[in-house]
């Protein structure tokens, strides 16, 4: 028993003991207090102002990314807008003057087949008129044959006159 006693003792300190350990520590309190909390607390204190500006920088950098992605969303959207924009005059210039080269095209083809028209019927004149002469001429000689007479000079104009007519007549019919 002796030897638990001996252990107990060991474990509780005396009150001298705990007196000097109390006094102890109010006296490195104390000087703690006057000499190392001062310097640990300000620059604690300058650590949390530190982090406060980092903190707000960070917060204003954020707030521009977010203003700039806003302004090149809205430029996009501005780009792609001129974009459709440019594309659909292009496509409206381009039908425009698709329509001017087919009207064109059109013009000079009815122009062509005017001109192709007018060529044919002054062949188709040309032709008559030839026709009609070489008839009189053909008239003139049967009838001569066949009268077995020469005709005179009236005779003759007369019925060149009278041929002319009647071929003139089957023409226009």
């Amino acid at each position: 028993m002796a030897e638990e006693e001996a252990r107990v003792e060991a474990i509780i300190p005396k009150v001298p003991e705990v007196l000097v350990a109390l006094a102890s520590f109010v006296v490195l309190f104390a000087l703690l207090s006057k000499f190392a909390f001062p310097p640990v607390t300000k620059m604690l204190d300058e650590r949390a102002e530190k982090i406060r500006e980092s903190l707000e920088k960070a917060e204003e950098t954020r707030v521009e990314a977010e203003r700039l992605l806003e302004e090149y969303r809205v430029q996009m959207a501005e780009a792609r807008t001129e974009a459709a924009k440019v594309i659909d005059q292009g496509r409206t210039v381009a039908e425009n003057m698709k329509n001017e080269i087919i009207a064109k095209a059109r013009e000079e083809a009815e122009a062509e087949k005017v001109k192709a028209i007018e060529a044919i019927q002054a062949e188709k004149t040309a032709a008559m008129s030839e026709l009609q002469a070489s008839v009189a001429d053909l008239s003139v000689a049967v009838a001569g044959k066949i009268i077995g007479q020469k005709l005179s000079a009236a005779d003759h104009a007369a019925l060149i006159e009278r041929s002319i007519a009647e071929v003139g007549s089957l023409n226009e019919k």
